[in-house]
C-alpha cells in the first residue's frame, strides 16, 4: 500500500514533497464579486489509512480522550488521521479571459489547525473561475500544489438558470464507501452552480470517537475532509455550510452548553476555523434575477429548548428574525427560498423538542410559516431529518423539501408507512436534494428533485410554476 501511494505521488510530480494539502480546499460564501478559499497544510498525502482503532469507552464512562486511544498511541496514529503542518500556501485565481491574481505566500496558522482562509474579491459576475493552491515547507521546499474551480453568482438582472443541491447528516462511521460518501461524485456529476451543507456535518457526539475536547473535535474534520470523495468534490463546486447540533457540540445544544470539555465558545471557533464561512453566519445570496436564498443560523440565538413557548422563545433569534423578515420583502427574486437547519413544516416525530416544527418552538415556528406564506413562490429546504420528504402545511400551504440523510446508513427515525396529511413525498433513505430554476415557455420554473445514494432519481416535483 505505501509503495503504490508512493508510485502515484511520484507521478504526480509530489514524491519529495515535505508538505501537502491532504484536505484540498473549500470555496465558500460566493457571491456576484467575491468569495472565500479555505485550505490546509498537512503532513501527509492522505489520511491514514491504517491506523489503530479508537476504543470504545465503557458504557458508563465519560468519554474523554485519554480512554479512547490504545496505550502508546497518539491522535496521528489513528486511522483516519490528518496531522497538520507548518508552511505556507499561495492561492492564485483566473477566469478564462482575465489576468493571474495571486496571494502571495501566507503562513498557515497552526494555532488554528494548520488552516489557512482568504477571501478574494473584485470577481466578476456569472464567470467561472480556476483555483491553484501552492504549498511549500518553513525552509522554502515545494509541497504539493491542487486545482480547483468555481462559479461566481449570476447578477439579479440576468435571466439565467441555476441549479443546487443539497444534503445533511454525515459521519466517517456512516459513510457507504471506504473513500467517503458515494453522493458526492453523483452531486458532482450533475454540475451543480453551488452546494449547501444543512448541517450535522460530523458527530461529535457519536464515536469513535466522541469529541469531548478541541484535538477530538479537529480530528473528526480532518478525517472527514480528508477523503477523497469529498475533497474532490469541494475542488470543484462553490459550497454553503450551516451548522446544526451535532457540530455545535452536542444533540438538541443551546448556547453554553458544552461536551465533556468541548466548550460552546469553542464549537463555535472549529466551524468558523474549517469552514469558509462569515462570522455571522446568516446571509442571503441572489443567483440570478429568478432566484434568491437564505440560509439561517439556528444554534448561536435560540433560546433553551426547556423553556416555556411564547412571544420571547426564540430560535433565530430578534436581530436575525428582523433581517429575515426585511430582506425577504425587499427581493424581487421570481423564486425564494429558505435553508434551514431544521425543519420548519414538519411533520417531526413527537418526542421532539428543538425545532420549528415541535411543540416547544410553535410560537415562532407559527410567525415563520404565516410570514412565508404571505409572499410569493417562497419555499423551504431544510437539514436535521434523517429522512427524505416533501410536506405542505395543512394551514398555511408552505411547501417544505428534506433532503435527507448522506447515506443509507444514516436513515432512520420515520417509516414509510407513516404518511400523514402533509406528505407529497416521503422516502426514509439517504441521498440528496436538487433544486433547478429555469424558464421553459416563458415562464420561470422552480423543480425539486430528490436522489437516492446510487444518484437515481426518486421524486420530482415541477408544481412550483409563475408567469
Amino acid at each position: 500500500m505505501k509503495y503504490m501511494i508512493f508510485i502515484a505521488l511520484a507521478m504526480a510530480g509530489i514524491a519529495s514533497a515535505e508538505v501537502y494539502l491532504a484536505n484540498g480546499m473549500k470555496i465558500g460564501e460566493v457571491d456576484q464579486d467575491s468569495a472565500i478559499i479555505w485550505t490546509r497544510l498537512t503532513k501527509t498525502a492522505e489520511l491514514n489509512r491504517e491506523g489503530a482503532k479508537f476504543i470504545p469507552p465503557n458504557k458508563n464512562a465519560k468519554p474523554c480522550m485519554a480512554k479512547q486511544i490504545p496505550s502508546g498511541k497518539t491522535l496521528d496514529d489513528m486511522e483516519g488521521a490528518v496531522p497538520g503542518a507548518s508552511g505556507d500556501v499561495r492561492i492564485s485565481w483566473t477566469s478564462k479571459e482575465g489576468e493571474k491574481k495571486s496571494s502571495g505566500w501566507e503562513t498557515v496558522d497552526s494555532a488554528k489547525d494548520y488552516t489557512y482562509q482568504l477571501k478574494i474579491e473584485n470577481l466578476v459576475d456569472a464567470t467561472e473561475y480556476s483555483l491553484t493552491i501552492e504549498s511549500r515547507d518553513t525552509s522554502g521546499k515545494p509541497g504539493q500544489t491542487i486545482h480547483g474551480k468555481f462559479r461566481t453568482a449570476s447578477g439579479a438582472d440576468k435571466v439565467v438558470p441555476v441549479s443546487f443541491v443539497a444534503v445533511t447528516g454525515q459521519d466517517y462511521p456512516r459513510r457507504d464507501t471506504p473513500d467517503g460518501h458515494k453522493i458526492y461524485p453523483h452531486m458532482q456529476a450533475l454540475d451543480p452552480d453551488f452546494f449547501v451543507h444543512t448541517g450535522d456535518i460530523e458527530y461529535y457526539d457519536k464515536p469513535d470517537p466522541f469529541a469531548t475536547c478541541l484535538e477530538l473535535a479537529r480530528f473528526k474534520w480532518n478525517r472527514m475532509y480528508g477523503l477523497a470523495n469529498l475533497t474532490r468534490f469541494h475542488c470543484n463546486v462553490a459550497s454553503y455550510f450551516i451548522k446544526d447540533d451535532h457540530d455545535t457540540v452536542k444533540n438538541d445544544a443551546y448556547p453554553e452548553q458544552s461536551y465533556g470539555d468541548l466548550t460552546w465558545q469553542q464549537g463555535l471557533d472549529t466551524f468558523r476555523e474549517q469552514f469558509p464561512v462569515l462570522h455571522d453566519n446568516y446571509r442571503t445570496i441572489r443567483w440570478g434575477k429568478d432566484l434568491q436564498i437564505w440560509l439561517i443560523e439556528g444554534r448561536d440565538y435560540r433560546s433553551g429548548n426547556s423553556m416555556p413557548d411564547g412571544p420571547e422563545k426564540t430560535i433565530l433569534g430578534k436581530e436575525q428574525k428582523e433581517w429575515l423578515f426585511r430582506t425577504v420583502k425587499a427581493s424581487d427574486a421570481t423564486f425564494r427560498v429558505l435553508i434551514s437547519p431544521t425543519p420548519i413544516v414538519g411533520p417531526d416525530r413527537a418526542k421532539k423538542n428543538d425545532n420549528h416544527a415541535n411543540a416547544g418552538f410553535k410560537h415562532e415556528g407559527d410567525e415563520l410559516r404565516k410570514f412565508i406564506a404571505s409572499q410569493d413562490n417562497m419555499y423551504i429546504v431544510c437539514g436535521d431529518r434523517h429522512w427524505q420528504y416533501v410536506s405542505v402545511d395543512g394551514e398555511t400551504g408552505v411547501k417544505e423539501f428534506s433532503c435527507g440523510p448522506t447515506s443509507d446508513k444514516h436513515a432512520s427515525g420515520w417509516s414509510n408507512d407513516q404518511i400523514l396529511p402533509e406528505h407529497r413525498y416521503l422516502n426514509v433513505q439517504g441521498g440528496f436534494l436538487s433544486i433547478t430554476v429555469e424558464r421553459q415557455d416563458g415562464r420561470a420554473v422552480l423543480t425539486a428533485r430528490h436522489y437516492n445514494v446510487d444518484g437515481e432519481l426518486c421524486n420530482e416535483n415541477l408544481n412550483c410554476l409563475t408567469q
